[in-house]
């Protein structure tokens, strides 16, 4: 499903500054599992994430999608089999536009606009329908500017968002981070159902070593670009949390 191959990235190729982030990596992603992923600062979480994406170029090696040679591929048109939760709230929906029009481009992610795009009544209800499941009451709030949500709920709709229109992998960059506890907790659950409901591949990066450990079938490591730990099914069930912050211990002292 996924597959890094002999990953080379390197940042500030060149200059005092230039830092390996991965040399020779490889990565491998079956259909169907959902991958809870963590590291310390600078292990190459999100980078991970990102060239799977192609929003960040690399150095070395090949990215394969579905068995596809994606690596020279531009980010926009991976993110057509692709839908992804940022951290920060603001970046999965666009601020000035209601939940109602976000909706509409969402659906419409991967197909031709033109100057007479406009939203879909016939779409309404099937909205509607989708934010009910979030059970926030949103789907009476459709017609509201998403700036004067809460970044709970601006949350709850980009998840919602990015399985509008049909994607394979789901992406989630510390996608809880910004939230207080009990909002987090909703998220994640939100999170699983999704997956779950639509059959997809997801990969997680957290820093919530309890949602590591509660969510996914398998959990991963990576410390300094390289996996310090890789466990599935009953392995990852075993696994507790003194265990992962050892990998750590050093960047933590």
């Amino acid at each position: 499903m996924i597959e890094l191959k002999n990953i080379t990235k390197i940042y500030n190729k060149g200059n005092s500054n230039e830092v390996t982030i991965f040399k020779d990596f490889n990565f491998c992603v079956e259909k169907g599992q959902f991958i809870s992923i963590v590291g310390s600062n600078g292990s190459g979480n999100t980078s991970l994430l990102n060239c799977i994406c192609g929003d960040i170029g690399i150095d070395g090696g090949s990215v394969l999608l579905n068995g596809r040679d994606v690596t020279k591929l531009d980010s926009y048109k991976r993110y057509k089999y692709i839908g992804r939760v940022y951290q920060n709230p603001e970046f999965g929906n666009c601020t000035n536009l209601t939940i109602l029009e976000n909706m509409a481009l969402a659906d419409n992610k991967g197909k031709k606009f033109d100057l007479s795009f406009c939203v879909d009544k016939k779409r309404m209800d099937f909205y509607r329908e989708r934010l009910s499941e979030l059970g926030l009451g949103l789907e009476d709030k459709i017609n509201t500017q998403i700036s004067n949500l809460s970044g709970g709920q601006r949350q709850a709709i980009s998840l919602i968002m990015s399985v509008l229109s049909h994607v394979d992998i789901l992406i989630f960059d510390e996608h809880t981070a910004a939230l207080d506890p009990k909002t987090s907790s909703l998220i994640m659950e939100m999170t699983a159902k999704i997956i779950k409901q639509n059959k997809l591949t997801a990969l997680m990066v957290t820093h919530n070593l309890n949602y590591a450990l509660n969510y996914g079938d398998r959990l991963v490591a990576l410390h300094d670009g390289e996996i310090a730990l890789d466990r599935k099914g009953k392995e990852k069930a075993k696994t507790a949390s003194d265990e992962i912050l050892q990998i750590f211990e050093g960047d933590l002292g």
